[in-house]
């Protein structure tokens, strides 16, 4: 769930403070924002803890640790995907956008007490193979409480080596106990297949920096095998967590001739941005069907809302997560970095689905309970930002997970069926 935005000099200005800052008066000047002004009090009361922690604390604390503490608590409590990145982390996230990393193979999301929320495990990695579900926390490793673990990254390892992962699965009383070997997870981000003559399928389980290209390359192959044109294609994007939102637009550029793909807004106006699709496309006249479920967040939402609102698909599957913030990566001197969300972006229709989710044309229902139950959206996080629509929504309930073959089954019967006519029963 991230996008590497480029932060402009108006974000790398409003990071730096001067030291004479301190010595400045507070006061804003006539006309000017009152956001603008140093809370010195606040900084005041901050330097007066810093020193009684390092003074007074049991045991001594290195200044480093402590301000980079403070820093931590500062992105803590904004929302639940701003966050202080060390260089190590910093390193693991910039491998990820290139999909190469040694570990389990899993997205996660950091809750409270270091506890891990599984988002999904990366499709044909060992996490996924040793029986990790969606919605699984990780509450401990190697017996261990990620409270007391200082590892940054406990499930990074050799290849080869083996992680016992203490996973506590709604509707289990009992803590699961389940090992996983690490592996070097190398992310072939899109697969594909002729499922019948004439229809194909194309699934893309992470956006990365080689992503649309792979997608360009699956698509034309699938033309070829096809005897006779292409009459459909069921894109897969259940449990695409998202990943680089420039991969998701440029694969939007390909299907679409025209059209807005999407919109961003945030406070500075370095943070808007509008992508228009360019004219030539893959597949033309070829039917779409996008295939979503509760585990598509980010930037598989901003693609199938691409698609359906510029009417070049349908959707079919479960509500979406709701993620429709923007990050922004801010690399600090000292090899760290910030990672901040800046803007919320915007459908073609111009609606934010923040909090919200896209709902698909076409329901679809698990077949049974093979996933982690629970409330898995973004408007149940945490913290999360506000949507814009998230209170006339709230009543909706939160989507499902779809896994297996059933779901491409029913997508494909769908894709052959015309728009307002029921599908054959299955």
């Amino acid at each position: 769930m991230r996008w590497t935005h480029q932060i402009s000099s108006a974000l790398l200005a409003l990071a730096v403070v001067s030291p004479a800052l301190a010595q400045q008066d507070t006061t804003p000047a006539p006309g000017a924002s009152p956001q603008q002004a140093v809370p010195l009090d606040e900084i005041r009361r901050y330097v007066t803890v810093f020193n009684a922690v390092r003074a007074a604390y049991v045991e001594p604390v290195a200044d480093t640790k402590l301000m980079q503490s403070a820093i931590r608590g500062l992105l803590l409590e904004l929302d639940p995907h701003s966050s202080y990145l060390d260089a190590e982390q910093a390193k693991v996230f910039e491998e990820q956008s290139r999909g190469a990393y040694e570990g389990i193979g899993v997205e996660v999301q950091t809750l409270k007490d270091k506890v891990l929320k599984v988002i999904a495990p990366i499709e044909g990695g060992p996490a996924a193979a040793a029986g990790v579900l969606p919605g699984d926390l990780i509450v401990a490793v190697d017996g261990k409480q990620m409270a007391a673990i200082t590892d940054v990254e406990p499930l990074r390892g050799p290849t080869g080596s083996s992680v016992t992962l203490g996973i506590r699965r709604e509707g289990q009383a009992k803590l699961l106990e389940i090992v996983v070997q690490r592996q070097t997870i190398r992310l072939s981000s899109v697969r594909s297949r002729l499922l019948e003559p004439q229809y194909g399928y194309i699934r893309i389980s992470t956006f990365q920096a080689d992503t649309a290209t792979d997608f360009a390359q699956h698509a034309k192959r699938l033309a070829e095998q096809s005897v006779e044109p292409l009459k459909g294609l069921v894109l897969d994007l259940r449990s695409n967590p998202g990943g680089l939102l420039t991969a998701a637009v440029q694969i939007a550029d390909e299907l679409l001739e025209q059209g807005t793909i999407v919109s961003t807004r945030g406070r500075l106006s370095s943070s808007d941005s509008h992508f228009e699709a360019t004219a030539g496309q893959l597949l033309p006249g070829t039917d779409l069907m996008v295939l979503v479920d509760a585990g598509s967040a980010s930037a598989s939402e901003v693609l199938a809302a691409a698609l359906v609102d510029n009417q070049r698909a349908r959707i079919i599957g479960s509500r979406t997560f709701g993620k429709g913030s923007v990050q922004s990566v801010l690399p600090l001197d000292n090899g760290d970095s910030i990672k901040l969300t800046t803007a919320r972006y915007y459908t073609p229709s111009g609606r934010s689905i923040q909090a919200v989710g896209i709902s698909p044309d076409i329901v679809l229902s698990p077949e049974a309970s093979n996933t982690a139950a629970g409330d898995y959206r973004e408007a149940g996080l945490g913290g999360h930002l506000e949507g814009e629509l998230e209170q006339e929504n709230a009543g909706l309930p939160s989507g499902d997970f779809l896994p297996g073959d059933k779901p491409i089954e029913q997508a494909l019967a769908a894709l052959k069926t015309p728009p307002g006519q029921a599908a054959p029963a299955e």
